[in-house]
């Protein structure tokens, strides 16, 4: 009975650490999408749809930064 105690408070935890790590690289991903709309509301919705469009395409984690600035630059100017 002790070892089936260990096993599952080890399991547990462990889906704790990975399940809190998957959230936290999210949380820092929307936020550098929002910090490239500038306090603009229309280019903020515009960004988070550019994450969105990031993420369904596959595009890496390490190229996020780069591939977000790009659309933040493609950013149509007359919506501002």
């Amino acid at each position: 009975m002790d070892y089936f105690i260990i096993v599952v408070t080890t399991a547990a935890g462990l889906y704790f650490h990975w399940w809190l790590f998957r959230r936290i690289r999210q949380w820092s991903d929307r936020d550098l999408a929002l910090s490239l709309a500038d306090g603009n509301e229309h280019k903020r919705q515009y960004m988070l749809e550019q994450l969105a469009r990031a993420r369904a395409q596959g595009v890496r984690r390490k190229e996020l930064p780069a591939w977000l600035e790009q659309a933040a630059g493609q950013y149509p100017r007359g919506d501002a």
